[in-house]
């Protein structure tokens, strides 16, 4: 095998990988999210991920003189986008059937298309624009708009996919001067910060007054957690450690043409834990406008790839 397939075996593996271990930060997400606030349950993640990049991932990409970045401005900014997509994305996870929120959130693509032409000044073409257009059409059938069908939590996993979408083009502006454990780094350096801080301000409940779902999962008072649960939040932390770093590994090895795909595995295996854990299996317009929004992604990744040659790296979906 020659040395340039092994690269990009290695990197398809990676994304394989990191969809896996994003599908088990969903579905622990959402099996927590009924006793715990988010804050609480991403501050624990990211002490978990803190601790085995520290300990392990940045010793191994060439210890902590990575850390080292030109480019402060432009982590913040990375770190503040990747807050807010988790945000919009793991409340819309927690009152929404897993398949169609992780369905919803994979616009991104679609999303990265549109802000590139805005902020990036990118030429796009009839094929990406039929792409997007496509793949909204698809979010539209999921959620149901109209009288009695409509369903406002799926806004939250969209505003999701533009929070990922965002992320992934202040990574493209900055080009590929940082390592795979410094994009890994900063972001969660940010979630275990604004997690801790929300945590001070809201962790006595006083604000977890409505009825809203979001609001409570968001607001809901700190709860010291059972015995049981410390492995699922130990994890979630673990998996959110590995995935990043190897999402980030894959779009650095390999273009997007051939990385992204195997992200979409994602899907079967959100419908997967809705089925297995929750009980909850897909309606016909969900798997219809999966099935759309899957489709426009790789059309518009495969566009892109061949109007640039080598595609920008790295590109990294999250940081867990």
């Amino acid at each position: 095998m020659s040395d340039t397939a092994k690269v990009s075996l290695f990197g398809i593996f990676a994304a394989i990988g990191a969809a896996v271990a994003f599908s088990v930060i969903d579905v622990i997400f959402k099996f927590l999210s009924g006793d715990y606030p988010l804050y609480q349950v991403v501050m624990l993640r990211s002490i978990v991920a803190m601790i085995v990049l520290m300990a392990v991932i940045i010793p191994l990409e060439g210890g902590f003189g990575i850390l080292r970045t030109r480019q402060p401005r432009l982590h913040l900014l990375r770190s503040l986008a990747v807050l807010f997509a988790n945000l919009c994305f793991f409340t819309g996870l927690a009152i929404m059937p897993i398949a169609e929120a992780v369905a919803i959130a994979f616009a991104t693509p679609l999303v990265v298309t549109t802000l590139s032409v805005i902020f990036l000044k990118e030429r796009v073409g009839p094929w990406r624009w039929l792409a997007v257009a496509v793949g909204f059409l698809g979010i539209l059938i999921i959620m149901r708009p109209g009288p009695g069908t409509f369903q406002a939590a799926a806004f939250l996993p969209f505003l999701g996919a533009c929070g990922y979408a965002t992320l992934h083009v202040l990574t493209r502006r900055a080009g590929g001067s940082d390592k795979a454990a410094t994009l890994s780094f900063y972001p969660t350096l940010g979630f275990l910060v604004v997690s801790a801080l929300v945590g001070l301000a809201t962790g006595d409940g006083r604000f977890a007054t409505s009825d809203s779902a979001a609001l409570q999962f968001v607001l809901r008072a700190w709860v010291w957690p059972a015995p049981e649960d410390w492995l699922l939040f130990l994890t979630v932390g673990l998996a959110g450690s590995v995935g990043g770093y190897l999402v980030s590994q894959a779009y650095r090895l390999c273009e997007a043409g051939l990385v992204a795909p195997f992200e979409y595995i994602a899907m079967p295996m959100a419908v997967f834990w809705g089925v297995l854990v929750f009980d909850e299996w897909p309606e016909p317009a969900v798997w219809i406008g999966s099935a759309l929004i899957i489709g426009a992604g790789l059309v518009s990744v495969w566009r892109e790839t061949r109007r640039n040659r080598p595609a920008p790296r790295p590109r990294p979906r999250s940081t867990g």
